[in-house]
């Protein structure tokens, strides 16, 4: 798998206040995480970043951590609890967190992490010059989804049906499956959508995904991707990712930007903030490294033989 680099667009920008209202002094900044599930290993990830640049938490910073633990309906009201406790920079991570955090406040800046299609969503005006008070990174999940079918293909060559799970509360459920309905036509797959509007109907979708004879099936990242994982091994049916982590929960294999890139990079951004920055100057970055994961153990479960050519590729290989 050829690795390549981060492009690093971030440049110089005019003052922007850090909140609402002054920061006090001698008070350290106070950083608002937001994200709706599955919080590790993307928030061990940013405090990486951070640590890097020299912000260590509880010593010259102070994070705010907030999950919607999979409910995508709490978001709208921890986003606004964020707000209430005048943070300085608001952190959201995949695209129903960071809508939240828009809908919630146009003053405190906004950093995206790892937003899918934030033009076409509606989060941002351009990716060079975002406007308002978001800017971030974006993590091209639709974009990906093309490559995900090909390595499906070359893994499971007998497959016709792909079912796709989609977050209904997600407003990048749409792109996300318009984009593999696009590729699947050049690679002779057919899709085959199933709305998930809350967390409860995953159980029941994958029996009736069997019943419809699907033959793998890709999980949108918003979703609740550990229990997607358990259910696919419990009906003995294959499920990949366009996100990194969903092989290391179980997952068959994943096709993605990479994870830990991503949420570092976001880092960045708030200390460019913090430092005077203005969101609305900071292009949004786009990932240009990428990385195939493939999990042989639930490979095994499942009863599929990974081909070396797709073995020989992969960046990581849980065995």
């Amino acid at each position: 798998m050829r690795r390549r680099v981060f492009v690093i667009l971030l440049g110089g920008a005019a003052a922007w206040p850090l909140s609402a209202s002054a920061q006090p002094r001698g008070r350290n900044p106070v950083i608002g995480y937001l994200i709706p599930a599955n919080p590790e290993p993307v928030f061990g990830y940013f405090k990486e970043g951070l640590q890097k640049l020299g912000y260590v938490e509880g010593r010259n910073i102070q994070i705010e951590f907030r999950s919607a633990e999979g409910k995508s309906e709490r978001l709208a009201g921890l986003a606004a609890e964020l707000v209430r406790l005048n943070v300085d920079i608001l952190v959201a991570a995949q695209t129903p967190a960071i809508t939240a955090a828009k809908q919630a406040t146009s003053q405190i800046p906004i950093v995206m992490a790892g937003a899918g299609d934030p033009v076409g969503t509606g989060l941002i005006a351009s990716l060079a010059r975002p406007g308002g008070n978001i800017t971030g990174t974006s993590s091209t999940t639709a974009e990906v989804g093309g490559k995900l079918l090909e390595l499906i293909r070359e893994v499971l060559p007998s497959a016709k049906r792909v079912a796709v799970l989609v977050n209904a509360a997600d407003p990048f459920g749409k792109p996300f499956l318009e984009q593999l309905q696009t590729a699947a036509r050049t690679i002779k797959l057919e899709i085959s959508p199933t709305m998930i509007r809350k967390t409860s109907e995953l159980s029941a979708a994958f029996p009736d995904m069997v019943k419809r004879r699907t033959d793998v099936v890709i999980i949108q990242p918003s979703l609740p991707r550990k229990a997607a994982a358990e259910l696919s091994l419990k009906h003995h049916l294959p499920a990949v990712a366009p996100t990194g982590a969903f092989p290391d929960e179980g997952g068959l294999m994943s096709y993605s930007a990479t994870v830990s890139d991503v949420h570092r990079e976001t880092a960045v951004y708030v200390d460019k903030i913090l430092k005077g920055a203005k969101p609305a100057d900071l292009p949004v970055q786009q990932p240009t490294k990428f990385e195939l994961v493939v999990n042989l153990k639930t490979a095994k479960a499942l009863g599929i033989t990974v081909p070396q050519s797709i073995l020989v590729r992969s960046d990581r290989v849980i065995e």
